[in-house]
């Protein structure tokens, strides 16, 4: 299993935000995690790329224990996430930005070659190469936050929330990357409030409510469920 979450717990105050979550990812896979707002499922992200602390519980990664490793050590290690809101260096160019993503590397070819990756897939972040972050539009920031991940050469991606605040047109192109980047081997586990095209994606799924994995199973089968149709998928 490429991905493995044991028991995690985390708590802001009096409030539970996870009480025990257990999944896995395993190579290959689109797995994503739904539910409303405030169940937990950027919590689970978070846990796992060690952007908080956790109160109990364990993660693993293709085997070993990075429960105590620090953020740098797992993005140095292939394990790269996408952060809600975008987070791009809004002061820093196109370029920068991409540039920011490889800092952990040092294979200047491998960099170049990566580069011309993401513009393969993002053909606007080209035609954008030295404007601006901060001036792009909400679509074209989240393709540059993909691609800076992208620059880290990730085995794993976590992406938090990619097609928040989107036009529907933007949110299918978004939707089409994601597919495109898992064909081309990136494993990918996802939270989108849009459950109905994550699940659309996804091979296996898992629903948080509340800090609690409610239900999981095959995500072609929770798109027919009953109960998941009319809690997240709108009836």
């Amino acid at each position: 299993m490429m991905l493995k979450a044991e028991n995690l717990t985390v708590h802001y105050g009096a409030i539970k935000a996870l009480r025990g979550v257990s999944f896995e990812v395993a190579e290959g896979e689109i797995i994503t995690l739904i539910g409303s707002n405030g169940a937990g499922k950027t919590t689970a992200l978070h846990s796992i790329s060690a952007i908080i602390k956790k109160n109990a519980g364990a993660v693993y990664y293709n085997g070993e224990n990075i429960t105590a490793w620090p953020p740098e050590k797992i993005v140095a290690a292939s394990l790269v996430q996408v952060p809600e809101g975008r987070r791009i260096f809004a002061n820093l160019t196109v370029r920068e930005n991409l540039e920011m993503g490889a800092y952990t590397r040092r294979d200047s070819g491998g960099i170049k070659r990566d580069t011309e990756k993401v513009f393969a897939i993002f053909p606007r972040l080209r035609e954008r190469l030295r404007q601006v972050a901060g001036t792009l539009s909400g679509g074209e920031q989240q393709m540059l936050a993909m691609g800076r991940a992208l620059m880290a050469r990730p085995k794993l991606l976590l992406l938090d929330e990619p097609s928040m605040g989107l036009a529907p047109i933007l949110v299918d192109e978004i939707f089409a990357v994601i597919k495109r980047i898992n064909q081309e081997g990136t494993t990918i586990l996802l939270v989108e409030q849009n459950a109905y095209k994550a699940l659309g994606i996804a091979s296996r799924a898992y629903i948080l409510e509340t800090g609690d994995i409610v239900k999981t199973g095959n995500a072609a089968e929770l798109l027919r469920d009953s109960a998941v149709k009319t809690a997240y998928l709108g009836g």
